[in-house]
C-alpha cells in the first residue's frame, strides 16, 4: 500500500513540475515573411512588429492575450476634465539594454518618451526626415489630434490633445508608440548613422537585439534585468521560412519549436501529430478586396458594385481557409463591439453584377490587375489562391484580370504609394477598437498622404464626419450608433469587396509552454517557456 502511495506522489510531483515554468532553452519561431525594420513608428506590417514587440516597451501595454490595458512604462496616468491633457507617471530604475554598439548606462526617463513621440509629428526635430513617413501617426490622424509631449520633470510626461480622442489610451499601447532611447538615437546622430535605428535597435523590453540575417533570422536574447521579470527563454530566434508547407515540414521535425500561418489543408495533420498541439482562437480580422478609387474605372461605383456581386467568398472561404474562416460582409470582425448585423453585404450574383456592369458603361467588360498578397497572413492563408479564383469569377462578367504580385516589402510599399488597381491585404485590429479599423483603414484622413494606409484611397466626408465624431466621444452606445452608420455607407460605396475573418491557428512543440495568441496580432514570448 505504501509503495502505491509513494507512487502516486511522485506522479503528482511529476505533473506539478511539468507545469511549472522552467528557465533556460532557445525557442525558434519559423514565421513567413522577415522584419523590414525595427522602428514600428515607419511600419505597418506584422512582421516588423512581431520583431519590435520583443525589444521595445510602451507606456501602457495589452494585459498578455486580451485587449485590456495595463500599466507598462507607465505606472499610473490621469486625464483633465475636458479630456484634452494627460499626465503620466513613469517607472523608476528601468534601463535600456546594453549592446556591442549601445554601452551607456541609459535610464529610462521622460526625454526617451518626448523623443519617441515628438519627431513623429514636429517638423522641426531632427529625426522627423529620418526613416521615411510616419504611417501609423499619418493614417491615425494623430497630427490633428496630438498637440504636445512635454516632459514635466524625470519620471513626469504630459501629452496634451487638441480634440478628444476616446481610443487614446488604447492607442499608445500599440507599436508605433514604442519607447525608443533618446540617447541612442543622439548617439548615432554624432556618428551620421541615424538609420541604424531601424536596423541595429535598443529598447527597454524582455528581449535583446543580437544579430539580424536579412531574409533568414533574427536572434535575441533574454533581458535577465527586465523590469517586469525575466524571460524565461535564453535565446529566442526568428526564423524566415517563407513557403507553408516547409514550415510545417520544419514544425515536425523538430528543428523549428512554433510555425505562423499554416497552410489550412495540414491543419488537421498537424493536430494529429503526438508531438504538436494546436492553438487556435477566432481573429480580429478581416481581409479583403481593395478598389484603387484613383483609378478612373474603379471611381464608378457601380463597377465596384458589380464586381462585388460577381465574386464568390463562399467559394473562396471553402475552398482556400478551408473551415478556418467565415465569409466577411462588413469592414470590422463580428467579435467587435459595434459591427453592424443588420447589413448582408453583396451576394453572389452574376446577374446582377452584369446588369450593374451594364449600367455602368462597361457591359463588355475591361482588363485590370489584381494585386496577389505574396506571403500568407492571418487574415489571408494564400493570396495567390484567392486572386486567381477572383480572376475566374470575373471573367464571367467579361473581365480580364491579370494577377501580379511582389515580394511583401515592395507590395506594402508600392501599394502605399497606389499603383495597384485593385489589392488584396487585409487587417487585424491594434487595440480592440473599431477606430482602428474604420479610421485608419477607410477614413479621408488615411488616404491623404502617401505613403497611405487608406489603400482604396476612398475619400468621404460623410464617412469620414462619422468616424471624427465617433472618435471624441466616450459613451459606448453612442459610438455604436455612428459607426453602424458608417458600415452602412461602406456598404452602399463599395470601397471595398470584403472576403474572410479568419480562425488564427498557431501550431507547436508539445513542449512550448505559455503562448497565448493576442487578439491584436502581436507574437509575445515573455511568459514562454520549454519543458525539459
Amino acid at each position: 500500500m505504501k509503495k502505491i502511495i509513494v507512487a502516486i506522489l511522485v506522479f503528482i510531483s511529476s505533473i506539478a513540475f511539468a507545469q511549472t515554468p522552467q528557465i533556460g532553452g532557445t525557442l525558434v519561431f519559423g514565421r513567413g515573411g522577415d522584419t523590414s525594420s525595427f522602428d514600428p513608428s515607419h511600419v505597418t506590417d506584422g512582421e516588423s512588429f512581431y520583431a519590435a514587440t520583443q525589444v521595445y516597451d510602451n507606456l501602457v501595454q495589452f494585459k498578455y492575450g486580451t485587449t485590456k490595458i495595463e500599466p507598462a512604462l507607465a505606472t499610473s496616468w490621469s486625464s483633465s476634465e475636458d479630456g484634452l491633457s494627460y499626465i503620466f507617471n513613469l517607472r523608476k530604475g528601468v534601463y535600456f539594454s546594453k549592446t556591442k554598439y549601445f554601452k551607456k548606462k541609459s535610464e529610462f526617463t521622460s526625454k526617451d518618451v518626448v523623443f519617441s513621440l515628438k519627431r513623429q509629428f514636429d517638423k522641426s526635430h531632427p529625426y522627423n526626415k529620418i526613416g521615411g513617413a510616419f504611417r501609423y501617426w499619418s493614417a491615425m490622424d494623430m497630427s490633428n489630434i496630438v498637440k504636445d509631449v512635454i516632459a514635466i520633470d524625470k519620471y513626469t510626461v504630459k501629452i496634451t490633445l487638441k480634440k478628444k480622442e476616446a481610443p487614446f489610451i488604447a492607442n499608445l499601447a500599440m507599436e508605433f508608440s514604442s519607447i525608443l532611447s533618446n540617447d541612442y538615437a543622439t548617439q548615432l546622430a554624432k556618428k551620421g548613422k541615424e538609420l541604424n535605428l531601424g536596423k541595429k535597435p535598443v529598447g527597454t523590453g524582455p528581449f535583446v537585439f543580437k544579430k539580424w540575417v536579412k531574409d533568414d533570422k533574427i536572434i535575441f536574447t533574454a533581458n535577465k534585468n527586465y523590469w517586469n521579470g525575466r524571460p524565461y527563454l535564453n535565446r529566442l530566434i526568428f526564423k524566415v521560412i517563407t513557403n507553408n508547407a516547409v514550415r510545417a515540414a520544419e514544425l515536425k521535425s523538430g528543428s523549428i519549436h512554433i510555425m505562423d500561418f499554416p497552410n489550412p489543408a495540414e491543419v488537421p495533420t498537424l493536430e494529429a501529430n503526438p508531438k504538436i498541439k494546436l492553438v487556435k482562437q477566432e481573429g480580429l480580422n478581416v481581409g479583403y478586396l481593395a478598389f484603387n478609387m484613383e483609378k478612373e474605372i474603379f471611381k464608378n461605383k457601380l463597377v465596384r458594385q458589380a464586381i462585388s456581386h460577381a465574386i464568390n467568398t463562399q467559394g473562396i472561404v471553402n475552398s482556400v481557409y478551408e473551415g478556418l474562416g467565415t465569409v466577411a460582409t462588413n469592414p470590422i470582425p463580428p467579435t467587435m463591439w459595434s459591427y453592424n448585423k443588420n447589413l448582408k453585404g453583396y451576394d453572389y450574383d452574376i446577374k446582377k453584377a452584369k446588369a450593374l456592369l451594364k449600367k455602368a458603361g462597361y457591359e463588355n467588360g475591361f482588363e485590370t490587375t489584381i494585386w496577389a498578397m505574396p506571403v500568407p497572413r492571418p487574415y489571408n492563408p494564400n493570396g495567390r489562391k484567392v486572386a486567381e479564383a477572383m480572376q475566374a469569377d470575373l471573367a464571367k462578367i467579361g473581365i480580364k484580370v491579370k494577377v501580379i504580385s511582389y515580394d511583401w516589402g515592395t507590395y506594402l510599399d508600392k501599394s502605399a504609394m497606389g499603383e495597384h488597381d485593385m489589392l488584396l491585404l487585409g487587417w487585424t485590429g491594434d487595440n480592440g477598437d473599431p477606430d482602428n479599423f474604420l479610421n485608419v483603414l477607410l477614413s479621408k484622413h488615411a488616404a491623404m498622404n502617401k505613403p497611405a494606409q487608406n489603400r482604396a484611397f476612398w475619400k468621404n466626408d460623410e464617412f469620414t464626419a462619422l468616424i471624427d465624431q465617433a472618435k471624441i466621444i466616450t459613451d459606448i452606445s453612442k459610438r455604436t450608433a455612428l459607426y453602424e452608420k458608417a458600415q452602412e455607407i461602406f456598404e452602399e460605396e463599395a470601397p471595398w469587396k470584403p472576403i474572410a475573418h479568419s480562425i488564427v491557428v498557431e501550431p507547436m512543440l508539445t513542449k512550448v509552454h505559455g503562448f497565448k495568441l493576442d487578439p491584436v496580432g502581436k507574437r509575445r514570448f515573455k511568459e514562454v517557456w520549454l519543458a525539459k
